[in-house]
Formats: structure tokens, C-alpha cells, sequence
């Protein structure tokens, strides 16, 4: 599995989520804040801030036309 360089910089449990997250939805599905809500067992807060994290580092990117806060991995 490929991440940037900069996901050397979250700890570890982070790290396990972004791992966790990629193994299910990889390359190619979508998944929102619910999705990691429920995958990943952690508060809506958590969730909203693991997402920003993601975006901010570049490793997910937003994705227009199917409703507000869906995210996939970037290549």
C-alpha cells in the first residue's frame, strides 16, 4: 500500500485508521463520515477530524456529484 511520505507524521493509531479505511474502500469506492463512524467505531467529531487531516495531507480527495462530504483516496 502506498501513502505519502507526510502519513509518517500521524501516530500510530491514526495510521491504523488510514491502513483500516484503505483496505476497505481502496482506489476506487467512495465513503463519507458515517462510513468511518462506523468502520473505524469512533464519535462524529473524530470521524470530521480525520477526514480534514486526510484532505489537508493529500492522501483523500473530495468528490463533486454525489452529495455533500464523500471522499475517495487519492492515486
Amino acid at each position: 500500500m502506498y501513502f505519502p511520505k507526510k502519513s509518517s507524521d500521524f501516530s500510530v493509531k491514526t495510521t491504523i485508521h488510514i491502513h483500516r479505511l484503505f483496505e476497505k474502500f481502496g482506489f476506487d469506492e467512495m465513503f463519507g463520515r458515517s462510513a468511518v463512524i462506523e468502520l473505524l467505531e469512533m464519535k462524529g467529531s473524530g470521524a470530521s477530524k480525520l477526514l480534514s487531516n486526510l484532505v489537508q495531507t493529500d492522501i483523500i480527495e473530495p468528490v463533486s456529484g454525489h452529495g455533500k462530504g464523500k471522499y475517495k483516496f487519492k492515486k
